[in-house]
């Protein structure tokens, strides 16, 4: 078999990644709890978005990998009722859409930003709720949708509309590798895969067996583990420090804590779960930035006279007397989703 036919037979391992341990996590957690809320991917060409999510699918024990169109339909989307069947023969006949498919699996939409919104809005309460309705002439039914969702695009292609951005519970921003030396090993990696996948699926066979068997456990026990008082102080502190609009970034912050928690074996959900999850979740609603100057705070006074208009003994308004340096601002997440306007 020609070796590229073959690798597309054989998903690239998820454990072989090379430099995205934030996506990584991002898509375990998803995958542990998919009322998360999905996870929304923004990057250029070529940053492994597709191949991420690709072997998201292939970690998970018998999960279904589908892909939504970008010319989908509403009713492909969700399935429609046969109304026929219904008044000729007294029973209904749900007619399964993408979302039913993808129960306990991947369901992934490249390109999410160009979607029409009435069908990214559908898609997302449905990865919300882990629930789809379907109607039709005033008659309805419901049948359990839970997927790990993950949507990709290219900002280069046009922006997601905010409301939209919000409704995804997790984001991860992706950027070209500036590190030679992790180019050089995606490179290694990549080309390994093309040459033979499977050579590299059984190099990575036990590591993938443990990650998933890890996973397994972690959907078991997420039921089990409870947020304690210390916790949703925690999130809610961080979520209003961030200036976010209602309650789903407090709510996403500890689904995600709560499905790290269990992903790393442990019987109880703690505060450092909040902060290892908060980007995550707060990035792309932020309207504050992290660690901005508080303007009712006193200023350093270098910050001072560089805020006053200068003006010079004579009088000569083009002449700049010599100024101190301004402190900088440390930022959290460079390059990650900007603030939204409040």
């Amino acid at each position: 078999m020609n070796p590229l036919q073959a690798a597309t037979r054989v998903a690239f391992p998820f454990t072989a990644l090379v430099g995205q341990p934030l996506l990584q996590r991002a898509l375990l957690l998803v995958a542990i709890d998919p009322r998360i809320g999905g996870v929304l991917v923004s990057g250029p060409r070529g940053t492994a978005k597709s191949t991420a999510a690709r072997a998201l699918a292939a970690l998970l024990p018998d999960a279904p990998f589908v892909t939504l169109p970008l010319a989908a339909s509403l009713e492909q989307l969700v399935g429609t009722l046969n109304v026929e069947d219904a008044l000729r023969a007294g029973q209904l006949r749900l007619a399964p859409g993408l979302v039913a498919r993808a129960h306990h699996g991947v369901l992934y939409v490249d390109e999410v930003n160009l979607l029409p919104d009435a069908l990214v809005d559908a898609l997302l309460d449905v990865a919300a709720s882990g629930v789809n309705t379907v109607e039709r002439d005033g008659i309805s039914q419901q049948h359990a949708a839970r997927f790990a969702l993950v949507g990709t695009m290219n900002p280069e292609e046009g922006e997601l509309r905010p409301q939209l951005v919000d409704r995804f519970g997790l984001s991860v921003v992706l950027g070209n590798p500036l590190d030679p030396q992790q180019r050089l090993d995606i490179l290694r990696t990549r080309l390994a895969f093309d040459e033979d996948p499977r050579a590299l699926l059984s190099a990575h066979a036990d590591q993938l067996a443990t990650l998933a068997a890890t996973v397994v456990v972690a959907q078991s026990a997420l039921p089990h583990l409870a947020w304690p008082d210390a916790v949703l102080q925690h999130a809610a502190a961080l979520a209003l420090a961030a200036g976010v609009d209602g309650m789903r970034a407090d709510l996403v912050m500890l689904r995600a804590a709560r499905a790290l928690a269990a992903l790393e074996g442990r019987d109880a959900v703690t505060p450092q779960d909040v902060d290892a999850v908060a980007e995550l979740a707060l990035a792309h609603r932020r309207t504050v930035e992290p660690l901005a100057n508080d303007s009712s705070s006193p200023q350093p006074e270098a910050t001072r006279a560089s805020n006053a208009i200068p003006q010079s003994d004579s009088g000569d308004w083009g002449a700049l007397p010599p100024q101190q340096p301004t402190p900088t601002t440390r930022v959290l997440s460079p390059g990650a989703w900007p603030a939204k306007k409040a």
